[in-house]
C-alpha cells in the first residue's frame, strides 16, 4: 500500500482526502483490502452500489452488452436506452427522461430546462432558489446552487442566478422569491448536508408556492432515488410530485449514469437545446436497465425499508446508550447518527479498524448508506462494531 500511496502522490491530482485503505475486491455488502482484510461496506460508493458489489445481474448485463455495442452517441436510436426510459417513466410520476453521465450533469440539465422554461413561460425569469447545506454537484453552476460556503469560496465569482435559503423554512423561501424566480431546487432529504429530513408539510408548502407562482419544482433525487429511502423515490414519502426530477448514483448500480426526468408541462427542451456525447450509451443504459428490473422484480425497495427500520432502531439504541450519540436522522437506508462532539472522523477510524466502513458526513455526524440488499444480520454486525467504536471514542473524549 505504501508504494501505491507514493505513486498516487506523484501522479494523481489531489482533490480530496482518502481513507488509508486500498480496496481490491467486493461482493455483496463486503469489500476486501490489499492485505486480505474484510469489511462491511456501509458507504456503498456513496449510496451507489444499491445491489451491492459485483451483483450477478449487473455482471451479466455488462458482459452481454459489452459484446454487442458500447457507444454510438445520441445520433441514433438504441434499444436499452429506450427500454430504460420506458421503465423509469412507467414507475414514476414523470413523463419524459434524458440520460446523462452523472448526477451533476443531470442537475445542470435541470437548471438549463428551468431557464428555458422561464424564458418561454415566465417573462424571462432565470433565478433558481436552492437550500443552504444542499449539495447538487461540483460544476460551476452546481457549486453556485449548492448552499455550502466551504465549496463556494475558492471559486468566486460564481455564476449568477442562484439564491440559497435555509432548508425547511417556507417563509425564507417565499421571501426570496421574486419576479426573476423560475424554479425551486431541493433535495427531498439533504444528503451531504448531514442527512436532514424536512418537516412533513414543508415540501407540500413548496409545491403550493410553486403552483401559485407558476414556477417549476425540481427535486434532486440523485442520492435518495432508486429505493434508498425505502420507497422507489423519496418524494413518495411526502405525497408531493415535482415537475422535474434528477437521478444518478444507484440508477446504474456502480456504472456511471444520470437522468433528468420531467412532466410534459415542464419539458421545454427542443431539438438542439441540450445534448451529450456519452450520455445514455448502450452499455450504461443496459446495465441500469438490468439493475432497475432486478430492483423492481425482487422487492429490493421493500428490503431497504425493512432493513432501514431495523438499522434505525439499532442506532436509536446507541443514542439511548451513549451521551456521545444524540439523534438518528434519515429514512430507509440513508441514516446519520448525530454526535455531541466533532469526533465523526475518530469514529470512522475506529470502525474501519474493526471491519466496518462508514462515512463522516459532518464533523458531528456519521452516515450509513449500505447496499439496498443488506440483511438484518449484517446490520446487527455493523451496529455492534459502531457500538464498540462509540465506546472507545467516548472514553477518549472525556
Amino acid at each position: 500500500m505504501e508504494n501505491l500511496k507514493e505513486q498516487e502522490a506523484k501522479y494523481f491530482m489531489s482533490t480530496g482526502k482518502r481513507q488509508p485503505l486500498t480496496l481490491v475486491r467486493g461482493e455483496g455488502v463486503k469489500v476486501w483490502d490489499d492485505e486480505g482484510r474484510e469489511y462491511l461496506d456501509f458507504v456503498a460508493g456513496i449510496a451507489v452500489t444499491g445491489l451491492g458489489h459485483c451483483h450477478p445481474a449487473i455482471v451479466k448485463a455488462i458482459e452481454e452488452q459489452s459484446r454487442i455495442l458500447w457507444h454510438v452517441s445520441n445520433l441514433y436510436y438504441t434499444v436499452p436506452q429506450v427500454e430504460l426510459a420506458q421503465l423509469l417513466v412507467e414507475n414514476s410520476c414523470m413523463d419524459e427522461v434524458y440520460f446523462q453521465n452523472s448526477g451533476t450533469e443531470a442537475n445542470e440539465a435541470a437548471i438549463k430546462l428551468a431557464r428555458k422554461y422561464g424564458k418561454v413561460h415566465l417573462n424571462g425569469a432565470y433565478e433558481v432558489i436552492s437550500a443552504i447545506d444542499s449539495f447538487h454537484g461540483r460544476t460551476f453552476a452546481m457549486v453556485a446552487a449548492t448552499g455550502q460556503p466551504a465549496h463556494q469560496a475558492i471559486y468566486t465569482p460564481l455564476p449568477q442566478g442562484f439564491v440559497n435559503v435555509p432548508y425547511n423554512d417556507i417563509e425564507a423561501l417565499m421571501s426570496a422569491t421574486s419576479e426573476n424566480t423560475c424554479a425551486i431546487m431541493l433535495e427531498v432529504i439533504q444528503g451531504e448536508g448531514g442527512v436532514n429530513v424536512p418537516s412533513q408539510d414543508y415540501l407540500k408548502q413548496v409545491r403550493d408556492w410553486c403552483d401559485e407562482r407558476g414556477m417549476l419544482l425540481i427535486f434532486d433525487e440523485v442520492q435518495t432515488g432508486i429505493g434508498r429511502t425505502g420507497t422507489l423515490f423519496a418524494y413518495q414519502h411526502f405525497g408531493v410530485e415535482p415537475d422535474v426530477m434528477t437521478l444518478a448514483k444507484a440508477l446504474g448500480g456502480g456504472i456511471p449514469i444520470g437522468a433528468i426526468m420531467a412532466k410534459k408541462a415542464a419539458s421545454a427542451f427542443e431539438p438542439g437545446d441540450h445534448g451529450s456525447t456519452f450520455s445514455g450509451n448502450p452499455l450504461a443504459t443496459a446495465v441500469a436497465l438490468a439493475n432497475m428490473r432486478y430492483i423492481l422484480d425482487n422487492d429490493v425497495v421493500g428490503n431497504a425499508r425493512r432493513s432501514g427500520e431495523h438499522l434505525k432502531g439499532k442506532l436509536e439504541g446507541l443514542v439511548a446508550k451513549y451521551d456521545l450519540a444524540t439523534e438518528v436522522r434519515g429514512m430507509g437506508l440513508l441514516l446519520a447518527l448525530g454526535l455531541s462532539e466533532d469526533v465523526a472522523g475518530k469514529i470512522v477510524d475506529e470502525c474501519r479498524g474493526r471491519g466496518l466502513l462508514v462515512n463522516p458526513v459532518r464533523p458531528n455526524a456519521v452516515r450509513t448508506m449500505p447496499a439496498l440488499i443488506v440483511t438484518k444480520a449484517e446490520v446487527d454486525k455493523a451496529v455492534g462494531i459502531l457500538d464498540s467504536a462509540l465506546e472507545a471514542v467516548g472514553k477518549d473524549s472525556k
